[in-house]
């Protein structure tokens, strides 16, 4: 019976420091800023981990290729992948607009008839398209126009390069690589921020 008063004596003894000391703490305590969360949450969703770039096999993969297709790239004048895919492009939305460049490349290149002409292009596109499925959440944020219109005027250069314009795009996947790696990862920033045209 006695340990019976004591453990009552000690909840109640804990409910009014509760109430006394923790609750009016609770209450004045600031909220934070509105949206704070969600901008959180929509980072996160834009991220990948850094241990899916530093994979040696997919990356000389991707490289290897890349190698491949430049040789047989007719057109040095034109860039698919660089800085001008960031054009009136704010920062907290690069990740997304890399994802939406490597959706195209997979599916308008990856995946049609030229996976047949070079090795490895199955791995990199499975490699390239699980990426893509880790940021499926990743969502733009604020106005979408500048990005619709950095990937029209890419789409529109591989449609008018033809047949070339895939193989641009093949040749440019060391570089889709490392900008996919700047946008969406915390990683030290290296290849994608160089001006490569």
């Amino acid at each position: 019976m006695a340990s019976l008063q004591t453990l009552t004596k000690s909840f109640s003894g804990w409910v009014f420091f509760c109430c006394c000391c923790c609750l009016p703490l609770l209450l004045t305590s600031p909220l934070p800023p509105k949206g704070a969360g969600l901008a959180s949450t929509t980072h996160q969703t834009c991220r990948l981990r850094r241990t899916n770039f530093q994979q040696h096999y997919i990356r000389n993969r991707t490289y290897t290729l890349a190698k491949m297709a430049r040789v047989s790239d007719e057109d040095t004048d034109n860039r698919l992948i660089g800085q001008q895919i960031y054009v009136n492009v704010k920062e907290n939305n690069r990740c997304y607009m890399m994802k939406r460049i490597v959706e195209i490349v997979v599916k308008d290149v990856l995946l049609t008839e030229i996976k047949h002409q070079y090795p490895y292009v199955e791995e990199v596109a499975q490699f390239l398209a699980s990426l893509t499925s880790e940021l499926s959440r990743c969502k733009f944020s604020g106005h979408r126009e500048h990005i619709e219109k950095n990937l029209e005027e890419m789409k529109s250069k591989m449609k008018q390069l033809g047949e070339n314009g895939k193989t641009k795009a093949i040749g440019e996947l060391d570089l889709l690589f490392d900008y996919l790696e700047n946008a969406c990862t915390d990683a030290p920033k290296k290849g994608g921020n160089k001006k490569k045209n």
